[in-house]
């Protein structure tokens, strides 16, 4: 098992999500956060997974040019629903439609990782299918009142109970990490 706490590299992970920090500290012990500055950008012509991957490499390449000698992650996670990219919400009301949306129903979540140093750079994705439970006028308001689903892509944390009724694939990368694809990938870009 390759140990990722080497004095020599310095590892930054191009995110300001709590949630991604907590998971990627569960594979590296000591690393820097630098969010990417610049706005998402989304081109609707590509598929849900080549612009989520076009995203993660975006925000890796942009923390990347400022810090060349290190290792750098890039992430970006999508919920995707009959087709339809569903980002972060703008508001409550935009947050109260798209859980409507969602309840009792099927959709599937992709993160994009980006991981570059000096010497390589890989870009993969994972897709989860995730379905809800069938969420009441009154679970939802509690919900959005609570102000969880206001910075999360489809309005919702897996983590938040009573929403999903069941996932399959895995549970760090609807959180917005995949842990176990992460590690793949640091352990090939080092080598």
């Amino acid at each position: 098992m390759t140990a990722f706490n080497s004095v020599q590299m310095k590892y930054i992970l191009a995110s300001a999500s709590p949630r991604r920090k907590e998971l990627f500290s569960l594979i590296v012990p000591e690393f820097e956060v630098i969010p990417a500055k610049s706005e998402e950008k989304f081109n609707m012509s590509l598929f849900p997974e080549q612009v989520a991957l076009s995203v993660a490499e975006s925000k890796c390449d942009e923390v990347f040019a400022e810090n060349g000698d290190a290792v750098v992650v890039g992430c970006d996670t999508i919920v995707v629903f009959d087709g339809e990219i569903l980002g972060k919400p703008k508001d409550s009301d935009d947050a109260t439609k798209t859980l409507k949306r969602l309840s009792g129903k099927t959709h599937y979540v992709i993160t994009a990782v980006c991981v570059r140093n000096k010497y390589k750079k890989l870009l993969e994705f994972e897709k989860t299918e995730v379905r809800f439970n069938n969420l009441s006028d009154e679970f939802i308001k509690i919900y959005v009142d609570s102000g969880s689903p206001l910075d999360k892509a489809g309005s919702y944390g897996i983590q938040d109970g009573g929403l999903v009724k069941e996932y399959f694939g895995g549970y760090t990368n609807v959180v917005g990490l995949p842990v176990s694809l992460v590690k793949k990938m640091l352990e090939e870009v080092l080598q």
